[in-house]
């Protein structure tokens, strides 16, 4: 099948190879990180999907949104626009930035599973305008979805993603010329005053059965006026700090909350953790992001934004929390209402 894409060869393969963070034939994190952890196995997590899932997993209702003609901004101003997820367009110093765009209804490779939730795909492919930078953190299907980067492709000038995620692009028609692989700590002149600053995540990847065979990013996004964090999925550790005193402070940042678990603690932050991570990146205002589209773990459909809105208020931490297209003001103030109160 095509939406699987496929593993990097050849002079790909021998660049992955040399690099530092790979060995013993996959990507490694930084600090140990099993997949599940401990006390935790295949089958229990398994029961837990069928039996103790939180019924509300999903709102029962049709959830709200707003509809920006993305074609017709304008040109001056700073947006950001949130898809669901973590897929969101961001319009900075005149480039258009579309990150991890998801719009086929399913973060699977197959239509049946893993659908969306109701309310959730107000955004189609013929919306977005011509893209300067697609910037695509890892290729796991909530994050890189076939059919969406098929229909993106006429309007796409450059990608800009991990070491071997390029193998997929090219594997669906794209010019090897538009696309940009990085490893972590490394940097990209963009141009026009744009650069991007590859760190690293921890996290994982693949599309198949064969996992960590292309690497999984955050990016430090410098434009001309400010500086912007893109997370990707991680789980906590000190790389944040680590990134704050070498990048920071930071205008936004945009990370994870939702979809965790303590069975799978090491690669998903708790939504605590994400205001700790905001806190360690030095982060002027934080967006949190990976809710509201999918259910990919156990807890209630509103579970996550509900937690970081509490540990951001404790915290102090300025936060954003706009509902589904709503346009967000990057460089002022924004009066945002908690929009899924009462959702079921």
């Amino acid at each position: 099948m095509q939406t699987f894409g496929k593993l990097a060869s050849g002079k790909r393969l021998e660049k992955i190879k040399a690099s530092a963070n790979y060995s013993n034939g996959s990507f490694q994190n930084k600090s140990f990180t099993p997949n599940l952890a401990e006390g935790a196995s295949f089958l229990k997590i398994t029961k837990e999907f069928l039996y103790n899932k939180d019924k509300r997993n999903r709102p029962s209702v049709t959830l709200p949104s707003e509809k920006t003609d993305l074609h017709h901004l304008d040109p001056k101003k700073d947006v950001l626009i949130w898809f669901g997820h973590s897929s969101y367009f961001m319009q900075v110093d005149g480039k258009k930035i579309l990150v991890d765009p998801v719009f086929s209804g399913n973060a699977s490779p197959f239509s049946f599973t893993t659908y969306s939730f109701k309310g959730s795909d107000v955004y189609t492919p013929e919306d977005m305008p011509e893209i300067d930078y697609l910037i695509i953190t890892h290729d796991h299907y909530d994050h890189l979805d076939y059919e969406t980067i098929i229909k993106l492709k006429s309007k796409v000038k450059r990608i800009i993603t991990g070491l071997g995620v390029g193998a997929h692009f090219e594997q669906w028609g794209f010019d090897h010329k538009i696309i940009t692989e990085k490893d972590w700590d490394e940097e990209e002149d963009l141009g026009d005053g744009f650069k991007i600053f590859t760190t690293s995540g921890r996290h994982f990847s693949g599309r198949g059965f064969k996992r960590n065979q292309s690497i999984w990013l955050s990016m430090v996004l410098v434009t001309p006026t400010m500086k912007i964090f893109i997370g990707g999925d991680s789980g906590y550790d000190t790389h944040f700090e680590l990134i704050g005193e070498q990048h920071g402070p930071f205008d936004l940042v945009i990370l994870e909350c939702g979809q965790y678990n303590a069975y799978w603690k090491y690669i998903h932050m708790m939504p605590e953790e994400t205001v700790q991570a905001a806190i360690d990146l030095k982060a002027k205002v934080l967006l949190p992001v990976h809710w509201a589209k999918f259910s990919l773990s156990l807890h209630a459909w509103d579970e996550p934004i509900t937690r970081v809105v509490a540990e951001a208020s404790k915290m102090e931490m300025p936060i954003l929390h706009p509902m589904i297209g709503e346009a967000v003001n990057i460089n002022g103030k924004n009066e945002h209402k908690q929009w899924w109160l009462g959702i079921d």
